[in-house]
C-alpha cells in the first residue's frame, strides 16, 4: 500500500543539498524549498532513506519524514497557504 509522505530537509553543506534536492526529484513532487511530497510503497521508502543516507552528514544535517497516511481514497491535494501565494512548479528546479 502507498503511503503519503512530506519529506522536508535541513543541509548544512551546499554541495550535499544540491545531491538531496536532486535524490528527492526522482521520488516525489516539489513543493516548497526543501519540501517534498512523495508516494512511496514501503520498499521504495527504504531505497529512498538508503538514498539519501548515503549523501547526508548524520551529525549536522537532518531529513524528516511525515507520514500523511494512505495514498488511495485522498481525493484531491488541497493546500493552502498564508502570506505569499502557493503555486505549483512544473519546471525543472536549479540550485546554483
Amino acid at each position: 500500500m502507498r503511503q503519503v509522505f512530506l519529506v522536508t530537509y535541513d543541509i548544512r553543506d551546499d554541495k550535499r543539498l544540491r545531491k538531496v534536492f536532486k535524490t528527492m526529484r526522482n521520488w516525489g513532487d516539489h513543493v516548497q524549498y526543501s519540501v517534498f511530497e512523495c508516494q512511496l510503497n514501503p520498499t521504495e521508502l527504504l531505497t529512498l532513506k538508503g538514498e539519501l543516507k548515503q549523501i547526508i552528514h548524520h551529525a549536522h544535517d537532518q531529513i524528516l519524514f511525515i507520514d500523511l497516511g494512505p495514498a488511495s481514497g485522498r481525493g484531491e491535494r488541497v493546500i493552502e497557504s498564508l502570506g505569499q501565494p502557493y503555486t505549483r512548479v512544473d519546471s525543472p528546479c536549479l540550485i546554483v
